[in-house]
């Protein structure tokens, strides 16, 4: 999370909200390369102050002193300001599944209601290409996994579902 005196480069023409939601009003709108003091991040979306405050999009800032380069999608800034340090920090960056042993897996269960609330966060394809556009992203085009075998009733110590049964 930014702290206060964080300052970011917008990546692109982008519009200040006086709320962090795509639908808020629009207050104004900031040129690409304009500097912005950050004063806060909620969930995808930074606070900043220019001449007056306002919401952005977490993608259309670099975070940092330096000017955003060509072709800077602001990921770089958002692992960097996620991990509080500069780019400069010589820390090696891992995902992964901690806290989970192999019989919590082989043991796992779906929950219909996480997935639906997954399934409400999305945006139509038209919002996504627009947002892709907007922050010079290209298409890239991914093949889905296939669908899944009918899930076994709970208990039936079917192994294979999550990748066991070694």
């Amino acid at each position: 999370m930014a702290c206060a005196a964080d300052y970011g480069y917008t990546l692109t023409s982008t519009e200040l909200k006086d709320a962090p939601f795509t639908d808020a009003k629009t207050l104004a709108t900031l040129p690409e390369q304009t500097k912005v003091e950050i004063i806060l991040r909620q969930g995808a979306w930074w606070q900043v102050k220019k001449e007056q405050t306002g919401w952005v999009r977490l993608l259309s800032l670099r975070v940092g002193e330096g000017k955003a380069a060509v072709g800077d999608s602001g990921l770089k800034s958002l692992v960097n300001v996620g991990l509080g340090r500069g780019a400069d920090t010589g820390l090696t960056i891992a995902t992964g599944v901690r806290g989970l042993s192999d019989a919590d897996l082989k043991n796992a269960h779906p929950n219909p209601r996480e997935l639906q609330k997954l399934r409400n966060m999305a945006v139509p394809p038209a919002e996504a290409q627009k947002f892709a556009s907007n922050a010079k992203l290209n298409a890239q085009q991914i093949n889905y996994l296939p669908e899944p075998a009918a899930t076994p009733a709970a208990g039936s110590g079917n192994p294979a579902m999550f990748g066991g049964g070694r």
